[in-house]
């Protein structure tokens, strides 16, 4: 079961890359501008590291290719699945890996952006401690949220100043 989950991220993530390269060029090409973000690099190889970690620390605990995780972690990543696409889906064209404002759009206001600023990087904190323990990758379910953590303390700054930026040049107050 759980080499069937690894594909499945895999996958996963190589499609959320295509999506987000086309949203990127969506949004450029509709005045959307791309905020330079030193620290994109780091958070592309931490999340390429985390794959590596993951694997790595598997096979060298001897867990089996097609063992499955118990039942609450199982349910947990169903959750944070959902959680995942209901984010995107509610982002639409928007969803992306770069920081892109347009100042044309307001705030996203709906979906799970209601109760929580940022879901994404929620559900990417749960997914970096869940799959690892689902895979007995106990390790890799210690730095990569610790690693996440320390990103989101650059990217989410990064984030609100780009977009409190967008409200001040459409003259909206702060």
């Amino acid at each position: 079961m759980l080499i069937w989950i690894l594909f499945y991220l895999i996958l996963l993530r190589v499609g959320e890359l295509i999506v987000a390269k086309s949203n990127e060029r969506f949004q450029l090409q509709r005045g959307g501008i791309l905020i330079p973000d030193p620290w994109y690099p780091l958070i592309v190889m931490t999340h390429v590291f985390f794959f590596i970690f993951l694997i790595a620390e598997w096979l060298y605990m001897g867990e089996g290719l097609f063992s499955s995780p118990s039942l609450i972690l199982g349910f947990t990543f169903i959750f944070l699945q959902i959680l995942r696409f209901w984010t995107l889906l509610t982002l639409g064209r928007r969803w992306n890996t770069k920081v892109i404002i347009r100042p044309s759009e307001p705030l996203v206001q709906k979906g799970p952006f209601k109760w929580i600023s940022h879901p994404n990087y929620w559900i990417v904190f749960g997914e970096f401690i869940v799959i690892p323990l689902m895979f007995g990758a106990y390790i890799t379910a210690i730095i990569f949220p610790i690693a996440h953590i320390l990103l989101m303390t650059k990217r989410i700054p990064l984030e609100e100043k780009s977009l409190n930026f967008d409200q001040v040049r459409k003259g909206e107050s702060i």
